[in-house]
């Protein structure tokens, strides 16, 4: 994406947009909870984490995602900007948000398997709008969609896709980690594995009517020079 100049009233709009995407994520997480179908992909790991060492899943999703940026700056290197360390503010932000998402839906629950597929959908669509808000601002991504943004960049792929790579590649880990530790599959089924291949798949149907909504709302418009830029890059990113 080419570097955007937003006014003061438009940077406002910036921030209230990515803290209005986590919100979106994190009522994605808590409705995958309750659907009992598996938690979803980003907070999966840190679940089997808190499960095998007995530590709160707020300071395993800290420590899980610190590990993100670090994976972040080591593929990045000399590109890897000093802005990206906000994510470890934000991993907090998200964590009191989930806890707050989880009180807002409480205990409700569709029942029979059907039912909870349907909350897997909902949890789903939640989670691609929330990811596709925080990212299309521009500001600071989260620290695993970080991860997903740096491989695709030093990859030249397109983002939706290395999300479902790394989303997978998590889920993987926790579940050896699971059997491997626990002995059993903790924190991780179906849902999990189906949040992981779908969610990258709705973002890139959402982004076409999203994505210009956002950034006619969040950045001035573009120059002729500039929109050619942008298109460019668009092409290069399609199958």
């Amino acid at each position: 994406m080419v570097s955007q100049k937003s006014t003061a009233p438009q940077w406002c709009m910036r921030v209230l947009i990515y803290v209005l995407g986590l919100f979106f994520l994190a009522m994605g997480v808590a409705v995958s909870v309750n659907s009992n179908l598996g938690i979803s992909p980003v907070n999966s790991l840190p679940y089997v984490i808190s499960q095998i060492t007995g530590t709160t899943l707020s300071t395993c999703v800290i420590v899980v995602f610190c590990s993100y940026i670090l994976l972040q700056a080591l593929i990045l290197r000399r590109e890897f900007k000093l802005k990206n360390l906000f994510q470890i503010v934000f991993s907090i932000i998200f964590g009191y948000f989930v806890d707050f998402a989880k009180w807002v839906v409480g205990d409700f629950a569709i029942p029979t398997y059907p039912g909870r597929l349907v909350m897997l959908a909902i949890s789903i669509l939640l989670i691609a709008i929330g990811v596709l808000l925080y990212i299309e601002v521009d500001l600071v991504p989260m620290s695993m969609e970080g991860l997903s943004l740096a491989i695709a960049h030093k990859r030249k792929v397109p983002f939706h896709k290395m999300k479902i790579i790394v989303d997978c590649v998590v889920v993987v880990v926790g579940v050896v980690l699971s059997f491997l530790f626990l002995g059993r599959l903790v924190g991780i089924r179906e849902g999990t594995v189906i949040t992981a291949v779908v969610t990258g798949k709705v973002m890139a149907t959402l982004k076409k009517p999203m994505a210009p909504i956002i950034r006619s709302i969040c950045f001035q418009k573009e120059s002729g020079a500039e929109k050619e830029v942008e298109e460019l890059e668009e092409l290069e990113g399609m199958d």
